[in-house]
């Protein structure tokens, strides 16, 4: 690609991004990026005006976790900037690819305490791979092409670069720096691949724990090859959604994380050697999963593990995850044969209780018959984006997805309001493609303002909020541990009413029944679509209460 001479910093920062090939900047105009925007508005990547800045580093989150390239992000300083720490801090801890760039007062200013001056690259660098400033305008190239390189690198997450007013006015002389490959990773020694062979031949109740770094495209597809050659039972963490397909799913025990109460949790304790493929401890923490610790484990994954008292692998297999998945596959000799009634007990409780959906009726909707509704009206194809909250449990154990970063789910920090915005950024990485987002009315009206933005871009998204009048799973916990609730009940929105004056085709569930026919009325509209749907809430406490046969440990 052939660059003219850049005028200013500002316009060599936009053809970096254009060397980088990234299509579209979320962000919220302001004083510090004005030379940017100038610059965008003749050229460069589609600058999506949102309503928020949280919400626009949301957007970004999702458009790098579908994609596997980083989302980017641009907010003016100050309070622009402070706006988007939540969206970037969660990038990072969901381990996806975000670039945000910040706006900065005048360098001369810095010293000083001045109008809309912070110190941004201390804000950032704690929850950020990298965070810096261009002091030198023409260090521009530099930055950027580096920022990309460690947003994606093993371990993705947000990259900070702060770009000050008279740096991006400045006059230049470099050149945007092209987009380089990224480093394949090689496999794991023969010495660590065979020790991990003879582990898993020789165990009595091998199992597989799939975590979020299993459903990049290829790592997906060689844990497909792997189970489909040696039928090994697999439990999943929310994140790893989507990686067992469906005519692979009688391997599948279910998802396990947050509270260890599940099917799959019983799996992974009786097994005595445990393959972990992309797993990260932020996701679902080993001592929750492995409390007694009497398991061997394979670690699997392009980075060393972590080691925890609850988490030291006897072998690593550090490197590419597909190579490394496939060349054990061609080392294992399995010999394990007694153990898979307990599997098979294990998946009748939780085909049982998505089954159990079918059979509920009346208002308010138990969750269970939603889920089993929205499965069988949408196809694999459509992506389905879910918000924190007592509805993000219920779909994470009982929707089954077959196709890997399908079902999006926030594990790291369980950021709320994440649901509306990943799936703008979702439609716009899927052009043309339906997006399914759920929320509950808490975390929805944390975001709900770029429901316009949606609207504006015309975007194939459906947003489903379960309703109920309070921040429910915090009651549950409440009522667990302190015997009633408190602070965590608001009052009663029409939010049909709501949708429509943002200009979205609108519904509201009122029976059972109408689950169906409302969620294909809304899969036909030509924009985006809101239903609002009153949840039964009353099985709570089942999610967050810990199975008797976990006592003993």
């Amino acid at each position: 690609m052939e660059f003219k001479a850049a005028r200013n910093g500002a316009e060599l920062l936009v053809q970096s991004l254009e060397a980088q090939d990234v299509e579209y900047i979320f962000g919220v105009p302001g004083g510090a990026v004005l030379p940017i925007l100038d610059v965008l508005a003749d050229h460069g990547p589609t600058f999506i005006v949102c309503r928020h800045e949280t919400g626009a580093a949301f957007m970004a989150q999702a458009w790098g976790r579908v994609t596997g390239k980083p989302g980017v992000v641009l907010t003016t300083s100050g309070p622009g900037l402070i706006n988007a720490v939540c969206g970037v801090s969660t990038a990072t801890e969901d381990r996806d690819p975000l670039v945000i760039i910040t706006g900065q007062v005048p360098r001369a200013l810095r010293f000083k305490q001045s109008h809309m001056n912070v110190d941004t690259v201390s804000l950032f660098a704690p929850i950020t791979k990298w965070s810096i400033e261009a002091e030198e305008p023409n260090s521009i190239p530099e930055i950027v092409a580096n920022a990309f390189r460690i947003a994606v690198r093993s371990r993705p997450g947000s990259v900070h670069i702060s770009m000050p007013v008279d740096v991006s006015q400045a006059a230049v002389t470099a050149k945007p720096i092209p987009a380089g490959e990224s480093p394949r990773l090689g496999a794991a020694t023969a010495e660590a691949l065979d020790r991990a062979a003879t582990l898993l031949s020789a165990a009595r109740f091998p199992a597989i724990l799939l975590g979020v770094s299993a459903s990049g495209p290829s790592a997906a597809e060689a844990v497909r090859r792997l189970i489909r050659k040696h039928p090994l039972p697999v439990v999943g963490t929310f994140e790893a959604a989507g990686v067992v397909s469906r005519d692979l799913v009688d391997r599948f025990v279910g998802r396990v994380g947050y509270v260890r109460n599940q099917p799959g949790d019983l799996v992974i304790q009786k097994a005595d050697v445990i393959l972990t493929v992309g797993y990260d401890q932020v996701e679902y923490d080993p001592t929750a999963w492995n409390v007694s610790g009497h398991a061997k484990i394979v670690h699997a994954d392009e980075n060393p593990a972590t080691v925890d008292r609850a988490y030291r692998p006897t072998v690593e297999l550090v490197g590419d995850i597909a190579r490394n998945l496939d060349a054990l596959s061609e080392r294992l000799r399995l010999s394990a044969t007694g153990e898979w009634a307990d599997v098979a007990a294990a998946r009748k409780v939780v085909l049982e209780e998505q089954e159990k959906g079918a059979t509920l009726s009346g208002t308010p909707i138990h969750p269970l018959r939603f889920i089993h509704d929205l499965r069988q009206t949408i196809g694999d194809d459509v992506t389905v984006t879910c918000d924190t909250g007592a509805h993000e449990i219920w779909m994470a154990r009982y929707f089954f997805s077959y196709e890997p970063r399908r079902l999006l789910f926030s594990m790291g920090h369980q950021t709320m309001g994440v649901a509306l915005p990943w799936a703008i950024g979702t439609a716009l990485a899927r052009p043309g493609q339906k997006v399914v987002s759920v929320s509950g009315d808490g975390s929805f009206l944390m975001t709900c303002m770029e429901l316009e933005t949606a609207v504006r871009l015309k975007l194939p998204i459906v947003h489903v909020i379960w309703k109920d009048g309070g921040y429910n799973l915090i009651q549950t916990l409440q009522r667990r541990d302190y015997g009633r609730i408190f602070g965590a009940t608001f009052g009663d929105p029409d939010f049909v009413k709501l949708g429509e004056a943002f200009g979205a085709t609108s519904f509201r569930i009122d029976a059972a029944d109408q689950i169906v026919p409302t969620l294909k009325r809304a899969l036909v509209c030509e924009g985006p679509a809101l239903i609002e749907m009153p949840v039964d809430y009353r099985d709570n406490q089942e999610l967050v209460k810990a199975m008797d046969v976990f006592a003993q440990h």
